[in-house]
């Protein structure tokens, strides 16, 4: 169980099998998940169910079993070839969510759980749809460190938020720091001062193109 200001993370068991499942209630939008209804993928949590009132919303979704990064980087880091392997999975995901026009805006550790050999991306609860209309974001969400400059009210977020995102996860793997504090060395860390430019401009336009250099 994990509960914060805006809701709560709940492990339960379905009763006519005992199969875990989670359980979701947040307060905000649900938009993304209902999206998530209709698509499945290795790299993204099965959404089962979406049920809304108002702002107020409970989602039930697959049960994700393993350890999420940030628990494995408090003992150790990851080598290059791990760090590509399990970011490349991770872009996987966020091309899923960017092609229905989503953006997850809370990459991080905690929100990547490694199943076996496969990452799974979790929590889309700061998760919104593009929208070509607006000029900023509608609520500013996000964790800091990893959080585009763009998501503190800047302008709209877009998938590059996202690529931003993954950059600082990149360099964490490889150096446990922000790129701020340590770069990365070699290829990768290029790869990184690609990403988080402050200019989304600057990055790399989407994630094909990040899983191609990686």
């Amino acid at each position: 169980m994990k509960e914060s200001d805006r809701g709560g993370v709940y492990l339960i068991r379905r009763r006519t099998d005992g199969k875990p499942l989670v359980l979701r209630h947040f307060t905000g939008n649900a938009e993304v998940y209902q999206k998530l209804l209709q698509y499945t993928c290795s790299h993204l949590p099965v959404t089962l169910e979406v049920a809304s009132r108002g702002e107020e919303h409970l989602i039930l979704e697959e049960y994700i079993q393993g350890d999420t990064l940030d628990f494995l980087l408090k003992d150790t880091l990851f080598t290059a070839k791990e760090t590509r392997e399990i970011v490349t999975q991770v872009c996987q995901a966020l091309w899923v969510l960017h092609s229905l026009g989503a953006i997850h805006r809370d990459v991080k550790p905690d929100n990547i759980i490694l199943r076996g050999d496969k990452a799974v991306l979790i929590d889309f609860d700061a998760a919104r749809l593009y929208k070509p209309e607006e000029d900023t974001d509608t609520q500013i969400l996000g964790t800091t460190g990893f959080a585009a400059p763009e998501q503190y009210g800047l302008s709209q977020t877009d998938q590059r938020a996202d690529i931003f995102a993954v950059g600082v996860l990149i360099n964490v793997m490889l150096t446990g720091k922000h790129p701020s504090k340590q770069l990365a060395p070699g290829r990768l860390g290029h790869i990184v001062a690609r990403c988080t430019q402050v200019n989304p401009k600057n990055r790399y336009s989407d994630v094909l193109r990040l899983m191609e250099v990686l």
